[in-house]
């Protein structure tokens, strides 16, 4: 189960990276809730290292943090993935 509130969550934090995000992204959906998943797994890194990782009631420093890694790697992988493609345009 805890694998599919974790697809469920990148996916989410993919989608709101990438309206975040200033001009067109050009990774399939499936790569964007790849790096939605990556930037979670970043951003509950950093609130463990800040000591922030289990708080009472909503975690929203870490949910933050969270979205800031989700769209930091969305940005750095779409960057990465028009480079690897060439800057051809993806048509899906």
């Amino acid at each position: 189960m805890q694998w599919l509130w974790a697809i469920i969550v990148g996916f989410v934090l993919g989608l709101i990276a990438r309206a975040i995000l200033p001009g067109k992204q050009h990774q399939p959906l499936w790569l964007t809730t790849l790096f939605g998943i990556a930037g979670a797994i970043l951003g509950n890194a950093v609130s463990g290292w800040i000591g922030v990782e289990d708080t009472r009631g909503i975690d929203w420093t870490r949910h933050l943090l969270q979205l800031v890694g989700a769209v930091l790697v969305v940005g750095l992988g779409d960057m990465a993935y028009k480079a690897l493609r060439g800057g051809r345009s993806h048509t899906a």
